[in-house]
């Protein structure tokens, strides 16, 4: 943790000066220095295409912020790992060598194991249960953690992104018995290494960027994908099976250097997050439709085998999860499971 809080005071110190274009004489004291010909900057790094949910949601909250500010504030988004990967995204937050991002909230688990908890196999039942956990007090407890204040980072809002689905290239993954001897390509996390483990596959933690190149190359099998993840990065010309086991999630959630957020004057940072309501509105209904769209194209290219799953195949998939639960529901504290689940009734 010492790591972490050197790094947040140093990148205070980076963000006074990022926050006048590098000058440390001239510094503005309000939104009235900020004008069209001399915007606030907001760096916005993300990792996933132009064109996925998350980058379509980046650029609208983007083109909100220019609206709403008339261009006295702007936010430059960086997609596609342009600026940082998945690996040290975190960390220029941290520092302030950018302003947002928009992990998997996967990710946190540097700083606080509970956000695992969208990796627990079947935790979620549908769409409607994932939202009611977003609009919820469990949720925004998560958001106000002491993890998150003390390495000067603000929880903003969720993204969603959808279900995560399986795909590999040997064999219809149906039964938990299909997926012993093949290997994933997974995110960094101890619940989805158990995961696969728990189907007696292997896992190799590699970055989203480097997944189509892995696949293609065979250095893994298979991955884990909502439909529009897996369309959006091509994964249809290097998968050949896939699964609708809708087993896990994969959602981002928007964060921010809080003394950077904090030091924006007050008027146009209320403009901000009004943008970034919306653009959360809008990621949350552009989620699902995307993802529905791209399921549809997925079956339509003809190149991946795509097994629908049912109910009953489903549960025994989650039977065969469930040393997950055992070995991890104390460490993302039952009453986070409990919480979560209580919501589904």
């Amino acid at each position: 943790m010492k790591k972490w809080l050197l790094a947040t005071i140093l990148g205070v110190l980076a963000l006074v000066l990022a926050a006048c274009g590098g000058s440390s004489s001239s510094e503005p004291k309000s939104s009235e220095d900020y004008t069209a010909d001399n915007p606030l900057i907001i760096k916005f790094s993300h990792v996933t295409a132009v064109d996925s949910v998350k980058g379509k949601s980046a650029n609208y909250f983007a083109e909100l912020v220019d609206e709403k500010t008339e261009g006295r504030v702007k936010v430059e988004v960086y997609p596609s790992s342009q600026l940082y990967g998945d690996a040290d995204e975190l960390d220029a937050l941290v520092s302030g060598n950018v302003h947002m991002i928009a992990p998997s909230v996967t990710k946190m688990v540097k700083l606080d194991p509970r956000w695992q908890y969208v990796d627990m196999p079947y935790l979620f039942k549908d769409e409607e249960h994932v939202q009611k956990f977003f609009d919820s007090e469990v949720a925004h407890e998560l958001f106000n953690s002491e993890q998150l204040a003390q390495n000067d980072i603000k929880g903003m809002a969720f993204w969603p992104n959808g279900f995560k689905h399986f795909s590999n290239n040997k064999h219809p993954l149906v039964k938990p018995e299909d997926f012993k001897g093949l290997k994933f390509r997974t995110q960094a996390g101890q619940v989805l290494e158990k995961q696969f483990e728990s189907l007696g596959a292997g896992s190799a933690t590699i970055s989203f960027g480097e997944t189509y190149a892995a696949l293609q190359q065979g250095t893994v099998d298979g991955a884990e994908n909502p439909f529009n993840n897996f369309d959006t990065m091509k994964f249809y010309e290097v998968q050949k099976y896939l699964s609708t086991t809708q087993h896990g999630r994969l959602d981002y959630a928007v964060f921010v250097n809080k003394s950077f957020w904090e030091s924006m004057p007050e008027d146009l940072r209320v403009l901000v997050e009004e943008a970034l309501s919306e653009a959360t509105e809008y990621a949350q209904k552009l989620a699902a439709e995307e993802n529905q769209k791209s399921f549809e194209k997925i079956k339509s290219l003809g190149t991946v085998e795509v097994y629908e799953m049912t109910d009953e195949e489903r549960q025994a998939l989650r039977e065969a999860l469930q040393p997950v639960y055992d070995e991890f529901t104390d460490v993302i504290t039952k009453e986070l499971i409990d919480g979560i689940t209580a919501l589904a009734e």
